[in-house]
């Protein structure tokens, strides 16, 4: 038998897994409900929800900010995109994606423009201009020769492949094309290719061999066959960008259903010119990554390099400007993307940080002190529990928090201060179910289903329930009891100590706590100081937390450190 008094100060590790209990208990927690952990090593309650307007079943929302005092917030459902602008709705444009659709959606903005992609779609570009938006298709800009200014590409099924072109009863623009195998579908519709100096699209689809193209201007009939012709990278038939950003001043498009682990870059300035012209310097890319692994792009970052990630490894582009004779593509790191759905990688100081291809990692990928290699450092490697299907993800680097809804409604939390070396899990959960986040102008909103209606809300430290109706408990709770590095058989808790900071409600292990009536007065923040509570009785079942505190009241409440004073048996 002997005394014991046990202080934690600190929760600057938040929720750890039970398997890191006896290694890790100075700082962490078993639990952590609806709580923030403060750059000082503090909680407090979480902030409670304002509702915005009612939304479609299925919505996603993404940030578009254009100046300082005008930002933009999207809400994309089925065919549909809502804009809003102060919270309230100012448009609604018409879409081609549907619900499903909206997993893979990627985008990337530049100035008052949204670009879009989607695997099955056309890239578009949502367009702010004046007092309207407007949703159009990507294409390609023309030169003077009138060359449509496109990726060209030689498929491995059009190899050894020729086009015989000969005269169409459709007019001097019309051709009939002959390839020397079967090789058309009706995919091939609409589809670009460029031959003998100029472009074609192809109208028609007779049979396998045998389609019709049309050619803006006229042609000459060549006496041979053509052997060497290039289609667009682009097209219903092989596959639309499915991943899009921006680096130095080129728009990037990357992955197709054809060529997965291929990246295309525009002209310096020119986002709409990927033609590879004569390859000066400033003149469009395109990079394949050559590995014994099949990688497909999951998703591209635009940070100190470009970085691509794919299914089973994290790359980076270094050169710095980016040339079609300087390009220096390497594999840094062996980790691997999620790529069942579009988690946006989010900037956290100078680091990148991805959902890892398991959903089991939040992988932060960062340069070495030199600048040369890139490690993926396991984020949440003391947190696993808390890893299940992630579907969301956003940062809010006003608040310092990470935010990751997870498919069962709940969001998982990373409070992260890199000057007070805190990086601690916590749990949101509501009186619902969170379906999607993003960040907007340091403030995070939120999709949440309540019942058979979905509502756009958003955190606001002013409410103290969420959207006025529902309310949340917080609970805390510490390890197991561990003494001199001993697990005892008994407990015996003679008073528990608590110090807080503007707090209206707490309870210790069930038990209310009472707080000084002068902090109820309507001017005050609450109380601070120490609250505390005595003779708790002896405990055999030392598996328990040693500690909780919780409240379902909602009030405010700050946890700074809690002290154990008790007597225990090995």
């Amino acid at each position: 038998m002997g005394n014991f008094l046990k202080t934690q100060n600190s929760f600057s590790l938040g929720e750890i897994s039970p398997e890191f209990y006896a290694s890790h208990n100075a700082n962490g927690l078993s639990e952590l409900e609806n709580m923030d952990v403060l750059e000082s090593g503090g909680v407090r309650r979480r902030p409670g929800l304002q509702k915005i307007k009612n939304v479609s079943t299925g919505a996603i929302i993404v940030p578009f900010p254009i100046t300082e005092s005008e930002k933009y917030l999207l809400v994309i459902y089925n065919l549909y995109i809502d804009v809003y602008c102060d919270d309230e709705k100012i448009a609604s444009i018409n879409s081609p994606w549907t619900v499903p659709d909206l997993a893979k959606l990627q985008y990337a903005q530049r100035f008052n423009k949204i670009f879009f992609t989607h695997p099955d779609y056309a890239p578009r570009i949502l367009t702010r201009t004046d007092n309207s938006f407007n949703l159009s298709v990507f294409s390609f800009n023309v030169d003077e020769n009138n060359v449509i200014n496109m990726p060209l590409m030689r498929f491995d099924d059009a190899a050894g492949i020729s086009i015989t072109i000969s005269s169409s009863e459709l007019g001097n623009n019309y051709a009939t094309f002959t390839t020397s195998a079967d090789f058309w579908t009706q995919n091939s519709i609409n589809e670009r290719l460029f031959m003998n100096g100029k472009d074609w699209i192809i109208v028609a689809v007779q049979d396998e061999r045998v389609a019709i193209a049309f050619v803006n201007g006229g042609y000459t009939v060549p006496d041979n066959p053509v052997t060497d012709w290039y289609e667009c990278a682009f097209s219903d038939r092989r596959g639309w960008p499915a991943c899009v950003s921006f680096h130095q001043n080129r728009l990037i498009f990357a992955c197709t259903s054809s060529v997965p682990n291929s990246v295309w870059m525009s002209k310096v300035g020119d986002y709409h010119n990927f033609s590879a012209g004569t390859g000066l310097d400033d003149e469009a890319i395109s990079v394949t990554l050559l590995s014994a692994q099949h990688h497909q792009i999951c998703t591209i970052v635009s940070s100190d390099k470009l970085q691509i990630l794919t299914s089973v490894g994290e790359w980076a582009i270094s050169n710095t400007p980016l040339t079609p004779s300087n390009v220096d593509v390497k594999q840094h790191t062996s980790v691997g993307s999620i790529s069942t759905r579009y988690l946006p990688p989010q900037k956290i100081e100078s680091s990148t940080v991805f959902i890892s291809e398991s959903g089991k990692d939040i992988r932060e990928l960062d340069l070495d002190v030199i600048g040369e290699n890139y490690s993926a450092t396991d984020l949440c490697s003391f947190s696993k529990h808390l890893m299940t299907d992630p579907v969301s993800m956003a940062y809010n680097q006003n608040t310092h928090q990470l935010f990751i809804v997870m498919s069962d409604g709940c969001i998982r939390v990373l409070n992260k201060y890199i000057n007070t070396d805190i990086s601690a899990w916590a749990t949101y959960t509501t009186d619902g179910l969170f379906k999607y986040v993003c960040v907007l102008d340091n403030t995070t909103y939120v999709i949440v289903k309540r019942g058979t209606k979905t509502a756009l809300e958003k955190f606001d430290i002013t409410c103290l329930n969420d959207v006025d109706t529902y309310g949340f408990s917080y609970k805390i709770s510490a390890f197991p009891m561990i003494v001199n590095g001993h697990s005892p058989k008994k407990i015996r808790a003679r008073k528990i100590s608590v110090r807080v900071m503007n707090t209206k409600t707490l309870f210790i292990n069930g038990y209310r706590i009472e707080i000084p009536n002068e902090a109820f007065d309507e001017d005050s923040s609450g109380y601070t100081g120490d609250l505390s509570i005595n003779l708790l009785g002896t405990e055999n079942d030392t598996l328990k937390p040693l500690w909780t505190i919780s409240s379902s009241e909602q009030l405010p409440a700050t946890i700074l450190s809690v002290t154990v004073d008790g007597i225990y048996v090995i």
